[in-house]
């Protein structure tokens, strides 16, 4: 018998008995729904965080002032000396592979103005080699230079919600805002980076760090404070080599002793990645696992239905035997019903999971991605169940006596 054939005569078996065929498939159904609705919500939450962190920008390491400790007494975080604009040139100019360094200054809570319209929005003081640490241009307009940088300009460039929220479709471009009570002219739009972690990044205003020290945030420390370091690796060097490199160089400078802890934090985004990657392989393994569980309860359940199905037509078995038909013929056909079962319930489970996911996703704002590859192992698992688990009833029915066939009763 053909391949075509076999295909036909087990449709053919299967339609004859409809109902049982359903329930048979039933675990398979299960199974292969479960897998695809977890690996759709668990690779669209990974492929979102991924997403965030990237928009961030990559290659790219934070640098915070960490705690003191002082008289035996450790001090909260940022309760060690300040960062200052000596410490990012010293970056800047001593370490290979930095690419850019920009300070940043902040106020998370800064009152903005424009005519009758008002927003309580984040301004951070920033150097214009941001631009590049972030891979963040401009939309509109211009960003400010290193010159307007240092000088204490009064310029503005505006994320996109920003704009949105106070000039209402309008052209920011040109107008004068006041950022508590300091007018400042907007020279920028930003291009939109939308959110991360949660926060809106678009909802923020980066001006001069020099002018958001002297009027945004005052000296609170050292008269060339920054709040935090953001530096770009050339991605042609070794990120972790060049974090050792900063590492070394601001414990110089800070004069930290041999025995002594950083009294300052690096984060690295690679870090979050592979932090991401590892719960990511613990998700890989525990999916692997429950469809494993359940192809198996599947398969069970198929082999003991394909068994009575052999035990109800051991008639027909041996009938077919009797005008010629081989024990493999025999063997390929019961073989073929258990895999088309398998397959029938693979593709069922596929779609009822599919559904399922963009329900949820509907419903509580989930991100879904059911990769290509999740599909094709989860079909070709099916059709390895059909053939695994019934190859047993196939082998019995083929193994099955003619004469003692046809007498059973």
């Amino acid at each position: 018998m053909s391949v075509i054939e076999y295909i036909k005569t087990a449709l053919v078996a299967l339609r004859l008995n409809k109902l049982r065929s359903m329930l048979t498939t039933l675990g398979i159904i299960i199974g292969v729904a479960s897998v695809i609705v977890m690996s759709g919500i668990g690779s669209g939450a990974s492929k979102q965080i991924e997403d965030q962190i990237s928009s961030l920008g990559t290659n790219q390491l934070t640098i915070f002032p960490g705690s003191a400790n002082v008289g035996g007494r450790r001090g909260g975080f940022g309760s060690a000396p300040p960062l200052t604009e000596k410490d990012l040139r010293a970056v800047r100019d001593s370490v290979s592979g930095v690419m850019a360094v920009s300070g940043e200054l902040g106020n998370n809570n800064a009152s903005v103005v424009l005519g009758n319209a008002n927003w309580t929005t984040r301004v951070q003081g920033v150097n214009a080699e941001v631009q590049t640490v972030r891979e963040w241009p401009v939309a509109k307009g211009r960003f400010f230079d290193a010159r307007e940088a240092s000088s204490g300009a009064k310029l503005a460039v505006v994320g996109a919600t920003v704009a949105r929220e106070l000039f209402a479709g309008g052209d920011p471009l040109g107008a004068t805002i006041r950022i508590n009570n300091s007018p400042f002219t907007v020279i920028g739009v930003l291009s939109e980076k939308g959110q991360a972690g949660g926060n809106d990044q678009d909802d923020v205003i980066m001006v001069p760090i020099s002018t958001a020290r002297s009027r945004l945030v005052g000296r609170l420390g050292a008269p060339d404070q920054i709040g935090a370091l953001l530096v770009k690796v050339d991605p042609r060097y070794n990120l972790a080599e060049v974090q050792s490199d900063i590492e070394r160089v601001l414990r110089e400078r800070r004069r930290i002793g041999p025995d002594k802890d950083n009294n300052f934090i690096i984060r690295n985004f690679a870090e979050f990645l592979e932090t991401r990657n590892q719960a990511s392989k613990t998700l890989g393994l525990l999916l692997a696992a429950t469809a494993a569980i359940s192809l198996v309860v599947g398969g069970i359940g198929i082999m003991n239905i394909m068994l009575v199905s052999v035990t109800e037509r051991t008639r027909e078995i041996g009938l077919r035997m009797a005008i010629g038909a081989r024990g493999s013929d025999i063997l390929g056909q019961f073989l073929t019903e258990a895999v088309l079962l398998c397959l029938v319930g693979g593709l069922a489970g596929l779609a009822l999971g599919a559904g399922v996911a963009a329900a949820l996703a509907g419903l509580f704002g989930w991100p879904v991605y059911i990769s290509p590859l999740v599909v094709l192992v989860a079909i070709a698992a099916s059709a390895s169940v059909g053939i695994i688990f019934g190859f047993v009833p196939a082998r019995r029915a083929a193994r099955l006596n003619p004469i003692e066939a046809l007498r059973y009763e």
